[in-house]
């Protein structure tokens, strides 16, 4: 890849995990009740074909990481698991109020946090407390995360037999300085061990997350990682470059400065290297940032068109009704989006009051909805088109002729009435994307919002 084209495009920008991006919700457009309305309406519209997603933030960590910017609480103290858990059936409770029939969740993922903080046992209660009074819809996915250090052969067999198909470790990198560097200190062979445990165990997808761009990473650090990455073989892989946001409220990103990190070019060369060595052994490219064997489920949902791509990043099925229970935790109506209290004892609180404990969001007027659509086609296909007036809005023109220069330099191909991003351009499609994010062409951001898209 050239260095200059690097450079030119090296700029802060979203992840789209949603459209519009979290900064650009317009909480003018959303209430309480309005949310209520638009989940029901999601619910009744999707439950008996395709199901429904249901993410549950676990936020307690033992240490904090410093490459983290997600919404956790540092904490040795356990006796926090149970009114935890109390408070998330609390509101699982609430949603299931609004619904006339029972749900079917078709996708389960814990996430966090340190989900392996909890007790096995403690799981245990909460996903029987889940699944009281509900079903599980055909070909369902439970999937969670585990933290090599603290996930035990007991955690791993408990979930199996709850229904637990699919992990994923946070490996993150193997080089010793960084990973004193990132505070997340783990030995290749526990990694090792953990992974053998799963796969003996049963568990169809075992996926490992390693991140490219981190304090004191070198080319040479990335390629031992992949190495040791391709000697276990995970199914799938989250090959992620490291989002840099210390600016954001509560994350640990300290304790190193900013010309500790890789340069824009330097983690480039890093992505490519580890990409030419991952598709040696037959790892495939999903998405963005994304890798799986051919096996895997996220493979087959790209070959098959259904990849999809929401708050919980790729995911090998869509539902147009996804709930997010616990702190922090964001749910997609399709209609509208809506994010939990992040505070705890706030959190438990309106729970304890009988309140969803939601403190903003955003209803999608039809310009968002579209808009939506092309993004979720560039960032799962790497192509959309405008062929029928369904997929049509007022501004097209203009974002297509701003996608002129990203033509002429060769990362996307344009036709009258769709594009398609070139394989070089993949590495770009976050640019190209914000040419079609009109909230955010029409109210440039004053302050850094995002992390750097290369």
């Amino acid at each position: 890849m050239r260095t200059n084209l690097v450079h030119k495009y090296n700029i802060p920008g979203p992840r789209y995990t949603s459209y519009p991006t979290v900064p650009y919700w317009d909480d003018n457009t959303f209430s309480l009740k309005k949310w209520i309305t638009s989940i029901q309406r999601s619910f009744n519209e999707s439950n008996d074909d395709e199901g429904v997603s249901l993410y549950i933030h676990l936020p307690f960590c033992e240490s904090m990481c410093t490459f983290c910017g997600c919404n956790k609480r540092i904490t040795k103290r356990h006796d926090v698991e149970v009114p935890y858990i109390k408070s998330l059936l609390k509101e699982w409770s609430l949603y299931l109020n609004l619904f006339e029939t029972k749900p079917k969740i078709r996708e389960l993922h814990l996430g966090g946090g340190t989900p392996t903080f909890f007790s096995a046992k403690n799981l245990q209660h909460l996903i029987h407390g889940v699944f009281s009074g509900v079903e599980r819809a055909e070909n369902c996915e439970f999937s969670f995360e585990g933290h090599p250090n603290n996930t035990t052969r007991e955690h791993l067999q408990t979930l199996y037999d709850l229904g637990f198909r699919r992990v994923s470790f946070g490996v993150q990198d193997y080089d010793e300085v960084v990973q004193k560097a990132i505070h997340r200190v783990q030995p290749f062979e526990r990694v090792r061990e953990v992974t053998e445990a799963a796969r003996a165990i049963g568990y169809t997808s075992v996926g490992h997350d390693i991140i490219f761009g981190l304090p004191f990473q070198t080319e040479k650090g990335i390629v031992d990682t992949v190495l040791k990455t391709k000697e276990l073989l995970p199914d799938r892989l989250a090959f992620y470059s490291y989002a840099h946001v210390p600016w954001q409220k509560g994350n640990g990103q300290r304790g190193f400065k900013d010309a500790d990190l890789p340069t824009g070019a330097q983690k480039r060369k890093q992505y490519e290297m580890g990409k030419k060595l991952l598709s040696e052994v037959g790892y495939i490219e999903i998405g963005m940032d994304h890798f799986a064997l051919e096996h895997d489920t996220l493979f087959q949902s790209m070959k098959s068109q259904t990849l999809h791509r929401n708050f919980m990043g790729y995911t090998a099925s869509k539902t147009h009704t996804m709930i997010g229970l616990g702190v922090s935790s964001i749910s997609d109506s399709w209609y509208g989006f809506a994010q939990n209290v992040k505070n705890i004892e706030e959190y438990q609180h309106l729970i304890n009051e009988g309140i969803i404990p939601v403190y903003r969001g955003h209803m999608l007027d039809k310009e968002d909805e579209i808009i939506r659509q092309h993004i979720l086609n560039l960032m799962c296909h790497f192509e959309t088109n405008w062929k029928n007036d369904i997929m049509y809005f007022k501004e097209l023109p203009e974002v297509v002729q701003n996608l002129e220069e990203l033509a002429l330099d060769g990362l996307l191909v344009k036709n009258d009435h769709s594009i398609k991003v070139t394989e070089k351009g993949r590495p770009f499609v976050r640019n190209i994307c914000m040419a079609f994010d009109l909230r955010l062409q029409r109210s440039k951001p004053e302050t850094t919002l995002f992390s750097m898209t290369i």
